[in-house]
């Protein structure tokens, strides 16, 4: 009786072992193309629409979005700024 025990206990611990180990290589799997889907937002497209093309969840086009404005102010604060406007034409500049 008390192998049949142990031989079970030692069997759920690794089922419980396997299920907790699949899990991070289940999401590890699919990886998500941030610089695609911030072109896609880019263009005007709504965030769930790009989750849809993308074939993605709306919270992982959120977090591309999160990342992409994390390294704007990091390169801001850098002196990296990039322009986001372009400079007025001088045939617009009043005399």
């Amino acid at each position: 009786m008390k192998i049949g025990m142990r031989m079970t206990a030692g069997l759920i611990g690794l089922a419980f072992g396997f299920v907790l180990s699949a899990a991070p290589a289940h999401a590890a799997a699919k990886k998500v193309d941030c610089d695609a889907v911030m072109q896609e937002l880019n263009s005007g497209k709504k965030t769930r629409v790009v989750a849809v093309d993308q074939k993605i969840s709306t919270s992982s086009v959120y977090r591309c979005k999160k990342r992409a404005a994390t390294a704007a102010k990091a390169a801001a604060k850098a002196g990296n700024v990039v322009a986001a406007k372009p400079a007025a034409s001088p045939a617009t500049a009043k005399p």
